[in-house]
């Protein structure tokens, strides 16, 4: 895919910095969608309540009705959800580029199905229930996960190739859950607790779980931020990217560090919602073409926007109770996983 370019500027001494085509036009249409969906997430749910309701529970610290309540409750399910959302979206991009894949998402090492199992081990031998531990033990596990699918890949000829890296994910998540399932079975504490988890929500999102997903959120934006231009170069092969000065190894840890921070994070507080990363990814690849330097940031607002409206339709479809979004997520996105992989003859990025 060429990008096209219409408009330049220039940062720095003489380095040149093209925007793709209607940039400008895309990027301010992605706001006002995060805009309205937001606003949809404040006002619609279970029970509706009026742009009054939201407006006094926001700005009327005093205010201690019914509606006002719910409104300050669904203000923290709604960042919650753009975190989630946002974290899921750039993963999603950078496991495609570390891959190599455009049809991936942040699964395809292994990173939700290590999250689970680690969770499940917290659960299962030491009763653990609560998101700061979750975490932790969410990141170990993707981690290490991580870790393992990267040895496995770089056997043999080559290193660590798209191609390698991918069946050596693929193998590892269907071992791991193998393992999860074996470990809940003996558990009815634990199937109970582990299976509303694994489903996928932003609902149990609090203050407390933001700021404990913040630091992760920061600095996994940031390695990608940092690796964008050099993830460009990768694109191109990895003898070419050795030519330009990158080394591919070191770029595809880093890389898939970010990966992990973000997807490990939002999957230990939210539980593992998929597609998030293919969805959001692959709409900004078709909008804006293959530049990361525009594809990572963009990623993360229509992560946002397909997330926050996910839990929006979930809320409407289940009145009055609710369903959850990673259901609606999987439920949107299989279908349009299948059109891709027909469509697209899974060329590599």
């Amino acid at each position: 895919m060429t990008t096209q370019v219409n408009k330049q500027q220039t940062l720095g001494k003489g380095k040149k910095f093209l925007l793709p085509k209607n940039f400008n036009k895309i990027l301010l249409l992605m706001i006002l969608a995060l805009i309205i969906v937001s606003i949809a997430s404040l006002v619609f749910g279970s029970k509706a309540i009026s742009i009054h309701d939201v407006m006094d529970g926001l700005f009327h610290s005093d205010s201690d009705s019914h509606n006002a309540n719910i409104a300050r409750k669904r203000l923290v399910r709604t960042i919650f959800a753009l975190f989630c959302g946002a974290a899921l979206g750039v993963a999603g991009a950078l496991m495609q580029s570390v891959t190599r894949n455009p049809l991936a998402d942040p699964s395809i090492l292994g990173v939700n199905t290590g999250a689970s199992l680690f969770v499940v081990l917290g659960i299962v031998l030491f009763n653990i229930t609560s998101a700061d531990q979750y975490i932790w033990l969410a990141l170990l596990g993707a981690g290490l996960t991580a870790i393992f699918v990267f040895g496995i890949g770089s056997l043999g000829k080559g290193g660590a190739t798209p191609i390698k890296l991918v069946l050596a994910g693929a193998a590892t998540t269907a071992a791991l859950s193998s393992l999860v399932t074996a470990f809940l079975i003996p558990s009815t504490y634990a199937m109970d607790i582990f299976r509303f988890w694994q489903v996928g929500s932003v609902g149990a999102g609090t203050t407390h779980s933001m700021m404990i997903f913040m630091p992760f959120l920061v600095v996994g934006l940031a390695i990608a931020f940092i690796t964008a231009p050099a993830l460009n170069a990768l694109a191109l092969g990895d003898e070419v990217a050795s030519s330009l000065g990158v080394h591919p190894k070191y770029l595809r840890f880093a890389a898939a560090l970010g990966g992990i921070l973000l997807c490990g994070a939002a999957t230990a507080l939210a539980g593992p919602i998929g597609f998030i990363g293919l969805l959001a990814t692959h709409l900004m690849r078709l909008l804006l073409g293959p530049d990361l330097r525009f594809v990572i940031p963009m990623s993360a607002i229509a992560g946002a926007i397909i997330l926050i409206l996910s839990d929006v339709a979930g809320r409407l479809i289940g009145s009055p109770g609710e369903l959850e979004v990673g259901v609606v997520t999987a439920f949107i996105g299989a279908p349009i996983l299948i059109y891709l992989a027909k469509r697209s003859k899974v060329r590599s990025l």
